[in-house]
């Protein structure tokens, strides 16, 4: 009795403990990523998130679709940062370092979702801001997010060429699903 009493207590304090928790830092979650992507010989995916964020929501949904999920899961490290929590409550969520990391490779704070695709050398390769020219023809970038129309969807069609293995039928039936969730 003795035992199972130390044992529960025991276990509740580790629960609170562990329930008190910061989030690891987004330095170390990208240094993570990239040496299992150095083991797996995959490129590293960094996904900027919230709680709060529906396009957040509506692009993890679309990459775990039973159809999508395996194709990532084999190409890709993917990994979460949380970052802008606007409720102070949900602030403890964040990620330190994650806003700067974000600011640091978006440059301006687009909004998010937000992605980064690194090598396994912490190259990066590619990111959500698509190449695009204003009504002037300067060139600009915006940031995709989640992809939804026809040219985000071809811009990220276009990294996945760059960045997977997967064969031009694999990115087209990835594609198709990112336009039918519209």
């Amino acid at each position: 009795m003795k035992t199972t009493l130390s044992l529960i207590l025991g276990l509740m304090f580790f629960s609170g403990v562990m329930a008190q928790t910061t989030p690891p830092s987004a330095q170390s979650v990208l240094d993570e990523a990239l040496a299992v992507a150095k083991v797996e010989n995959k490129n590293v995916c960094i996904m900027f998130h919230a709680s709060w964020c529906g396009w957040c929501k509506r692009m993890d949904s679309i990459m775990n679709m039973p159809v999508n999920k395996p194709y990532f899961e084999a190409n890709w490290v993917i990994r979460h940062l949380v970052v802008a929590e606007n409720k102070p409550d949900l602030k403890k969520n964040e990620n330190p370092g994650g806003m700067e990391l974000l600011v640091k490779y978006a440059t301006v704070y687009q909004g998010i979702p937000y992605w980064l695709v690194f090598n396994p050398k912490g190259q990066l390769l590619f990111d959500s801001k698509m190449p695009a020219k204003d009504k002037t023809g300067m060139d600009i970038r915006t940031n995709t997010g989640c992809p939804a129309a026809a040219d985000e969807v071809e811009y990220f069609e276009y990294v996945m060429k760059h960045t997977t293995k997967l064969t031009a039928e694999e990115i087209s039936k990835i594609g198709a699903t990112f336009l039918l969730k519209r």
